[in-house]
């Protein structure tokens, strides 16, 4: 017997005190690491990996929990378990952490240099990933931390140099110039996804453009932003439109540039919207690229990339895009250009790391060209072979996948994995190499320079499930772990990164890189509202932790929810999972208490009361239907099953039960089942609440036979099909019913704790069975004499019964029995007082004309109304 199980169980339950200590218990243990077995299927799970921008938040709550409980559980089914964890560099994010850092010093990256600035960022990431990686250990993560990986490790890394070069072998990847969205603050393209529309209140501006060979014709376009009309290099109109159709390839003047711009015909333009003549700025605009592309017209780019005008700009070169707005407006004023202008709602894109807004720009950066890579990831959806949950997301996906288009990875960064492509600078050959090349591999030259930019940060994510596991070498783990069981994440990434994994997956290995996509939602605060600093409505985690308990949390942010629906997360909730874990504690405690005075001895299956095989036959069911819904990935459904079935049925009814028979000692001891109850009941329980199931399991296990040394490693428990009994659990619930239906009554009518009342019990054929319950019924309803009889009882109920008709019997409460006479004269008797006190009170106001006249009429309508309803209540009273 261990030093733990030979203490006595504490009256209390305190988070604190086990949960550090179990924790070190499994590493010690090395409880997470799985054995690679070839007779078995393994289950696997990748973390999504948190960035490096700070602690973790209740998001990765969910995520980290949900993981877990897959893992606990899939381990106790037998299954070789790997939860592989890992941290993301974040790209982006992180960089935009530590220039902020940097502004606080006064300082930015370019007064540090690239490798001082790389160096700062990987002294940033080390620390964050030493805190996530304690923060999830808080949380019960049963991890191979030995495993973890970095999306910047050299595995990782490797592999995406691998994938780059293959793919623009391939000519999947291509270099070119696109309109991109460009942040002006991080100074970088970002992709579509990572580009937040909020709706603005703006203006539209009407503007005429003269045409050259006729000065007093003009053609009116509308823009939103004016500015941009400096890099105009055409108008374009729908070529059916018969307003413009002799103008279609006639010049006009650009206003205020004085350049010659054409007029040109396209199917894309909308003829019903604004004048039906577009301004077309193909170097600040997707569909004017497009335009310009199928038209030969220039590019002309008017911004530099802190979104101050360039030299293409003229005289308004230098100034910020919004100073520049100003000055271009009040100038077509000035030159009676400007016909209209009107309030205008519209949605601008910001940058989802700064907020700025974003700027469309033609820009030369690196591409993957998406729609090949595509078709296969659709095929394993709609095949099957990667399910969606919830299935509604099906629909979402495939959407998004047959609209896709090209993906822009290039990042003008100097955190992530640095693009592996050279330029020699002798004969501008392109290079792309796995490994740095020494030489130029077309002229030989040593003066080669590699690209300056960084690799979108969801293209190494995008190689995550395969990456972690060692590809492109073939390792063991990859041959054994790879294609993975489950990706679960949040449905909010799902074309972020549950996309690209699946092509780039497809891709690399020719496997699906999961078989189970699980989407959680997301969590609000008790009102619904999205949780923000701003709002001030954000929780951490840790704190929660400290108030409640791991345990309490995990249960809080799972328990009846289930894939794609976000989750209310109230102080209810939180306490009720506290609350779980301490009736588990009180009911161990007790359990256990016996269990040190009496050995519990094996269970006589022929000799078993009624509620022994009650509460067997309600565990079997229990353990049928948890296993149901964890294997359809209903975990909250299957926590909530569990909860019912421990505190409604096992701690409420069996256990008080129990404690007649045990206290009585009559009829076969309860130990036996008591103590397989309990032991299932924390198997059952242990995948949700971890702590909590480990420090009770082992104060039983010295009752148990051939017991593991831990519950993380036990088996989970198995239905027994013959332990079903439905007329146990018939006759046990219509005793239930009885006993519920005393205590109700009672509640109702206010009868004191201590005070037993009669009661008749007319069960016809059931009475016989009934009287042997007797006692139990009498000691948990609080009524004796109990007397049990044997006929049907026809009356209702009148002012001296209480007649209540249950599903197989009559139950009869005398109403004098419940109600102490003396007491209650004495509370008629004040309440009358009190009642003719008030009375007496509002009829005075009421005739003191000095109040009626100066009261509001509402106020003296409201008190004449609460007189009324007092006199009612005087006069019932009475007896009146």
């Amino acid at each position: 017997m261990t030093d733990i199980q030979k203490t006595e169980l504490p009256k209390a339950y305190e988070p604190s005190q086990v949960e550090d200590k179990w924790y070190a218990f499994w590493m010690e243990n090395r409880y997470f690491k799985p054995r690679i077995d070839s007779d078995k299927e393994p289950f696997t799970i990748i973390m999504p990996p948190p960035n490096v921008t700070g602690e973790l938040h209740l998001g990765h709550a969910l995520t980290a929990t949900l993981e877990d409980i897959m893992t606990r559980w899939h381990r106790m089914m037998g299954e070789p378990t790997l939860w592989l964890p890992g941290v993301d560099h974040a790209g982006i994010a992180a960089q935009v952490v530590v220039e902020r850092m940097l502004a606080k010093e006064k300082k930015t990256k370019y007064d540090l240099g690239r490798e001082a600035f790389t160096a700062r960022m990987w002294e940033w990431a080390n620390s964050c990933r030493d805190t996530i990686r304690k923060q999830h250990m808080k949380l019960g993560a049963s991890c191979d931390w030995d495993r973890e990986v970095f999306t910047l490790d050299a595995g990782p890394s490797l592999a995406v140099r691998t994938t780059f070069k293959n793919l623009y072998d391939q000519g999947l990847i291509y270099r070119g110039e696109r309109i991109i969205n460009w942040c002006p603050r991080c100074h970088t393209a970002i992709s579509d996804l990572e580009v937040d529309h909020k709706d603005l209140s703006g203006h539209l501006w009407h503007i005429k453009y003269p045409l050259v060979d006729d000065p007093d014709r003009f053609v009116t376009v509308a823009t939103t932003r004016p500015e941009t009309m400096l890099g105009d290099v055409a108008v374009a109109v729908h070529p059916d439109d018969e307003r413009y159709k002799e103008l279609v390839g006639k010049k006009l003047l650009l206003p205020i540039m004085n350049r010659e711009i054409p007029i040109v015909a396209d199917e894309i333009i909308d003829m019903t919207f604004g004048t039906g003549a577009v301004k077309t700025t193909p170097a600040h605009d997707q569909t004017d690229f497009d335009i310009a592309q199928r038209h030969g017209l220039p590019l002309v780019n008017i911004f530099n990339n802190d979104a101050t005008l360039n030299n293409n700009a003229g005289k308004f070169a230098g100034m910020d895009r919004y100073a520049a707005r100003k000055l271009v407006v009040e100038e077509l004023v000035s030159l009676d250009l400007l016909a209209l202008v009107q309030d205008y709602a519209h949605s601008v894109g910001h940058c989802q790391r700064c907020a700025t807004v974003a700027e469309p720009t033609a820009s030369r950066q690196w591409f993957v060209k998406m729609e090949p890579l595509a078709k296969p990831a659709i095929e394993a959806v709609t095949s099957g072979q990667i399910k969606i949950l919830p299935e509604r997301f099906n629909r979402v996906y495939l959407n998004w996948m047959e609209n896709i288009r090209d993906w822009c990875v290039s990042r003008q960064l100097w955190w992530g994995h640095r693009i592996p492509v050279w330029y020699c600078r002798d004969c501008d050959e392109t290079i792309v190499a796995i490994e740095a090349p020494a030489v130029c591999t077309k002229c030989k030259s040593t003066k080669i320079e590699q690209d300056p930019d960084v690799l979108d940060t969801w293209f190494s994510s995008g190689l995550w499930p395969h990456s972690t596991l060692g590809w492109p070498e073939e390792t063991l783990d990859l041959g054994y772990f790879y294609p993975t069981s489950v990706m679960e994440t949040g449905y909010d990434i799902l074309f972020f990164w549950v996309v690209r994994m699946i092509t780039m997956g497809l891709h690399n290995t020719g496997k699906v890189p999961f078989r189970t996509v699980y989407l959680h939602g997301l969590i609000r605060d008790e009102k619904g509202e999205k949780m923000s600093k701003v709002k001030g409505n954000v929780l951490n985690p840790l704190t929660l932790i400290d108030q409640y308990g791991t345990d309490a949390l995990r249960f809080g942010i799972t328990t009846g929810n289930s894939p794609g629906n976000d989750i209310k997360l109230s102080p209810i909730r939180l306490e009720a999972g506290r609350n779980f874990a301490n009736k588990l504690w009180n009911a161990s405690r007790f359990v256990i208490g016996y269990l040190d005075k009496s050995a519990p001895g094996a269970i006589d299956d022929a000799a078993l009361p009624a509620e022994d095989r009650w509460i067997l036959s309600r565990l079997s069911r229990t353990v049928s239907q948890a296993t149901a819904y964890m294997q359809d990935f209903q975990f909250g459904e299957a926590e909530r099953v569990l909860h019912d079935f421990i505190w409604g049925e096992f701690c409420d009814w069996y256990i008080e039960l129990a404690k007649v028979r045990l206290q009585s000692n009559s009829g076969p001891s309860p130990l036996p089942v008591l103590l397989k109850v309990l032991d299932n009941s924390l198997r059952l329980l242990h995948p949700f609440m971890p702590f909590v199931t480990e420090e009770l399991w082992q104060r039983l296990r010295p009752y148990l036979d051939n017991a593991p040394e831990s519950i993380m490693i036990a088996a989970y428990p198995e239905a027994d099909l013959a332990a079903i009994d439905e007329s146990a659990e018939g006759f046990i619930e219509g005793l239930i019913e009885v006993i519920k239906s005393v205590r109700n009554v009672r509640a109702e009518h206010k009868v004191e704790a201590g005070r037993f009342i009669p009661a008749e019990l007319h069960a016809g054929d059931l009475a016989g069975s009934l009287e042997a319950y007797k006692p139990i019924i009498e000691t948990l309803s609080r009524a004796r004499p109990l007397s049990i009889e044997a006929d049907r009882f026809q009356g209702e109920s009148d002012s001296e019964r209480l007649v209540l008709v249950l599903k197989n019997a009559e139950l009869v409460l005398p109403l004098a029995g419940m109600i102490d006479q003396q007491a209650e004269s004495a509370r008629a008797a004040k309440e009358l007082a009190e009642t003719e006190s008030q009375v007496e009170r509002l009829s005075a106001m009421l005739s003191n004309e000095s109040f009626t006249a100066k009261a509001p009429e509402q106020v003296v309508a409201k008190e004449r109304a609460k007189l009324e309803a007092l006199e009612d209540k005087l006069k019932r009273l009475r007896g009146g």
